[in-house]
């Protein structure tokens, strides 16, 4: 099987599976997509793909919500920003020279913070209901009230990262044929 073909397979069943998760298990949010971040950035050697599956998993995702009517899938410019940011912790993928257990869970723990910092200064600097003030005493609130959701994202990216790269390592150590999903 050729790199792009293996690509394209590998980024539609992770694309799938982490819209469908954040669809079923919303509100909690119980979803791969920032772990489909990193995970692309490390594996995936062509980087326009790499960058395209965390967006594609993220529009997917959310299209599914604003379609079944399950929750807002679109909900402003806040949104933006959480895409960009699924660019930055795809790029520090990139970054990433070897995989293993430390570089994983180090990785995972640096871009699911990379993501609560990004995302809750989203909210803060689009926030349209006045909820914090617009000063350092307004951001630091902002971040406060997104304490809930990293406590569940820390888990839940490593728990994913886990996932993705350990069944990775295994299914290239089990099948050396599929290594040119690395090269």
């Amino acid at each position: 099987m050729n790199q792009k073909k293996s690509n394209i397979i590998l980024g539609s069943v992770l694309i799938s599976i982490a819209a469908l998760l954040k669809v079923v298990t919303f509100p909690h949010s119980i979803n791969p997509i920032i772990a489909i971040s990193l995970f692309s950035g490390v594996v995936v050697k062509d980087k326009r793909w790499a960058l395209a599956m965390p967006l594609f998993a993220m529009l997917a995702s959310d299209l599914m919500l604003e379609i079944t009517g399950v929750a807002q899938g679109f909900y402003g410019m806040s949104q933006l920003g959480n895409y960009a940011s699924l660019l930055l912790v795809t790029c520090l993928g990139f970054g990433m020279k070897k995989i293993n257990w430390l570089n994983v869970v180090g990785f995972s723990l640096l871009t699911s913070l990379l993501f609560y910092v990004l995302s809750n200064t989203n909210v803060f600097l689009f926030d349209t209901m006045l909820t914090y003030t617009k000063d350092l005493n307004g951001w630091f609130n902002c971040m406060v009230a997104g304490i809930p959701f990293i406590k569940n994202s820390l888990l839940n990216d490593l728990c994913f990262n886990v996932i993705l790269f350990g069944g990775y390592a295994f299914v290239m150590t089990k099948y050396k044929s599929l290594a040119a999903v690395r090269s």
